[in-house]
């Protein structure tokens, strides 16, 4: 599956505050796994735990650099659809598809990720001049690892 990258040169929209990123949210199975799976292999630590006992969920914000993620576990949540595990398929659904992590060496991460055993649920592909691919963690969600952009717009 390959992907075409069109650069534009369009101006930021006019706005009365600015927006920065803060934390993608990740519905997780078992938090603790998901945090030590996250720890291991990307290098996140844990930032702040929290409870929410009105909805028995039970979670952690985890933060790598500049990077924040928010893990969460919900008593009797329903597992990931079916058609959630291949990319084409997912795409044909509104919603969240993935969050991505930019690296300086896509080629060598995903090495690095065949090594681990990861599954991949896109192999490395270049397209507009980038380079990326995606892989399900430990409970079946879709990450994506990309090169920057180019710089060529």
């Amino acid at each position: 599956m390959g992907m075409n990258l069109t650069h534009i040169h369009e101006p930021e929209a006019p706005r009365s505050f600015d927006v920065s990123p803060h934390h993608g949210a990740l519905s997780v199975p078992d938090l603790e796994a998901s945090i030590a799976w996250y720890r291991k292999h990307f290098g996140f630590a844990v930032e702040i735990r929290f409870e929410m006992h009105e909805a028995a969920l039970k979670g952690a914000f985890m933060r790598s650099g500049t990077m924040r993620i928010e893990l969460f576990e919900l008593a009797g949540a329903k597992l990931m659809p079916a058609e959630r595990a291949s990319v084409p398929d997912d795409l044909a659904t509104h919603g969240v598809k993935h969050f991505a992590m930019e690296v300086a060496d896509a080629a060598a991460v995903y090495q690095y990720c065949q090594e681990q055993g990861f599954e991949i649920a896109m192999p490395l592909m270049r397209a507009g001049g980038t380079t990326a691919f995606y892989i399900r963690d430990n409970s079946g969600i879709l990450i994506e690892f990309c090169e920057p952009f180019p710089n060529h717009c």
